[in-house]
């Protein structure tokens, strides 16, 4: 076996460096100066996967790759093979030890159980940081990441991909336009989950692949013996692991209706679920998020569907969604979509796709798209956004963690309300729940030992 696939035991004396590091370069805006030729040498945690599109597109955006981590040999050997001359490590915490100066920036592909800690490790070393969606796995580390990224100065953006496209980026420009009036009600639907939730209990001990370091692909979370469904992908359905349809979803398709409407953090969440475990995320739920005023717009209801009920796939219904009048244009309700409510009319948005309004005269709608300029920042995609902003070469990434966090804030607050069962009134300035004691315990993960955020 090459010796670069070497388990790296990393001691406490490592750990204890790479935290030292960690908080030395705390409140340090990385110092590299970029010219015109520059290019961003990026690490990858998490290179198997998701992390073959996110370092994909960071090279293909002009970084070099000049470290890949994975704690599974098999599901990252592509991108091994691709990136052969870049070092090769299962533990993240010792590749930013030992090619700490050699590294700028980061990708974080790895499940959202991980997200936090090592996004902030590397954020605490001055390196800038892509981290897949969802941010974090819990309401106080999205809190956590949003102040670290004020704090230490560096380019973030979380890869909810779509937020750096023209269909998006132009709808929200148009909703603020008032091209269908105010907007009071927001529905969002997925046919997620895809994969198993609602277990009871946790699945059978079984032998660890040979290739799978299971320690440390665990992290943060409690130990368990390895089983059968948690590795790949259907880690998803599991708390410990996961965020369920929800967390896997709503960063990207609640997307257009959180930034056009700017609705910040709700006032209340409560849920309906069926098949919610201690272990496990239902398989079903729907979620009711109110928001108040926000300067002269009105009060918004959002609500979230996702799996099936009885069967059939859940999403508003066509009367009340204006769906009869999408289904007549061959758009239909779709596996996912959004829909917002106005005074004046209805929008219809699929994130890959162009918008549809209904309800409002055609004439109308096309003078106020031709009106409306181009005020948002346009980009080639989400990683060249990033990119670009950390070599000097663009805008400030607008899924950037100032942003990206109180948006997965806002979205966790739904798994918040599903796993205490209680309507969950939330006072965002104490991040706490006002009315449940239940719903605050689920505000922030415990860690097992030798991980943490700071």
């Amino acid at each position: 076996m090459n010796n670069k696939f070497k388990k790296n035991k990393i001691t406490r004396r490592h750990f204890a460096k790479a935290s030292t590091l960690a908080v030395m370069g705390f409140q340090v805006v990385p110092s590299r100066v970029f010219g015109a030729n520059s290019r961003l040498a990026v690490a990858a945690i998490g290179a198997g996967g998701k992390g073959r599109a996110d370092i994909s597109g960071a090279a293909k955006a002009g970084a070099d790759i000049v470290a890949l981590c994975d704690v599974d040999d098999s599901r990252a050997s592509n991108m091994f093979e691709k990136y052969s001359r870049a070092e090769r490590f299962k533990d993240y915490r010792v590749m930013l030890e030992k090619m700490g100066k050699s590294i700028d920036a980061c990708t974080i592909s790895t499940p959202d159980h991980t997200h936090a800690v090592a996004t902030s490790l590397a954020m605490r070393m001055g390196k800038h940081c892509y981290t897949q969606k969802p941010l974090t796995h819990d309401v106080y580390e999205a809190r956590y990441l949003t102040k670290l990224a004020k704090d230490t100065g560096v380019i973030t953006q979380m890869g909810n991909q779509a937020h750096a496209g023209e269909p998006i980026r132009r709808a929200v420009e148009l909703v603020r336009a008032g091209v269908i009036g105010n907007v009071t009600e927001a529905h969002i639907w997925t046919n997620r989950p895809i994969w198993p939730q609602g277990m009871k209990k946790r699945s059978a001990k079984i032998n660890v692949p040979k290739e799978l370091d299971w320690d440390r692909w665990l992290g943060p979370a409690q130990f368990r013996e390895y089983g059968k469904g948690y590795v790949p992908f259907a880690w998803r359905g599991w708390w410990d692991f996961g965020t369920g349809a929800l967390g896997d979803m709503a960063c990207h398709i609640m997307d257009m209706a959180w930034w056009s409407l700017e609705l910040g953090l709700p006032t209340s969440v409560v849920a309906q679920q069926g098949g919610n475990t201690v272990e496990s995320a239902p398989n079903w739920a729907i979620i009711d998020y109110e928001f108040g005023s926000r300067g002269s717009r009105p009060p918004v209801r959002l609500v979230w569907y996702d799996g099936k009920k009885d069967g059939v796939q859940n999403g508003p219904s066509l009367e009340t969604s204006g769906g009869v009048d999408m289904a007549k244009k061959g758009k239909g309700r779709g596996t996912f979509g959004s829909l917002l409510v106005g005074d004046k009319g209805r929008m219809f948005f699929n994130r890959f796709n162009e918008w549809m309004i209904t309800g409002r005269d055609e004439d109308e709608v096309r003078q106020i798209e031709a009106e409306t300029p181009k005020t948002i920042p346009r980009t080639k995609d989400n990683y060249t956004e990033w990119v670009d902003a950390a070599t000097g070469k663009g805008h400030s990434p607008l899924s950037r963690f100032e942003i990206s966090g109180p948006f997965t804030e806002m979205v966790l607050l739904g798994n918040i309300a599903i796993r205490s069962g209680e309507k969950v009134l939330w006072d965002a300035k104490k991040m706490r729940s006002i009315n449940s004691d239940r719903a605050n315990s689920y505000i922030r993960g415990v860690y097992r030992k030798g991980w943490r955020l700071s």
